[in-house]
């Protein structure tokens, strides 16, 4: 009888603890981010990134294959074709609801990251075609409506 409730409080107290366990981030994709930071949006979507990946299947100089999409692609696979806001933001599940995003403290501590050099340098570290590049957020989004 013991043992039966020593092992019924182990497996409860196992399925508690599981339940608390949350799961890692995952990506939402930049139509979600769209909703509310148009601008940026707009922007992005005029650069490079945007078209990563059809750049990338497109060259005549290298041979496209599954390893390019770790730089040419969000989430390493072609399901979020680019380099979307993400793939320098961080996954943005957590960070994503409006009241976690109007608090900069709190939308870094539930993952958002703010892009430095070395962000770029994840891909642009200046090996093969992997051209470097001078961190500047302006060279891969507008932060502000562009002046009248």
């Amino acid at each position: 009888m013991k043992r039966t409730l020593l092992l019924g409080g182990l497996i409860i107290a196992i399925v508690a603890l599981g339940s608390m366990a949350t799961a890692a981030p995952t990506y939402i994709g930049a139509e979600k981010c769209k909703m509310c930071h148009k601008i940026q949006y707009e922007s992005w979507g005029q650069t490079k990134h945007a078209k990563a990946t059809e750049a990338a299947k497109a060259s005549t100089e290298w041979k496209f294959e599954a390893a390019c999409l770790t730089c040419h692609a969000t989430n390493k696979d072609e399901a979020m074709a680019g380099v979307q806001c993400e793939a320098c933001h961080g996954p943005g599940s957590e960070y994503k609801p409006i009241a976690v995003m109007k608090d900069k403290a709190k939308a870094v501590a539930a993952g958002l990251v703010i892009p430095t050099q070395a962000t770029c340098d994840g891909c642009h570290d200046g090996k093969e075609h992997h051209k470097a590049i001078t961190f500047d957020a302006t060279i891969v989004h507008a932060h502000k409506a562009p002046a009248k």
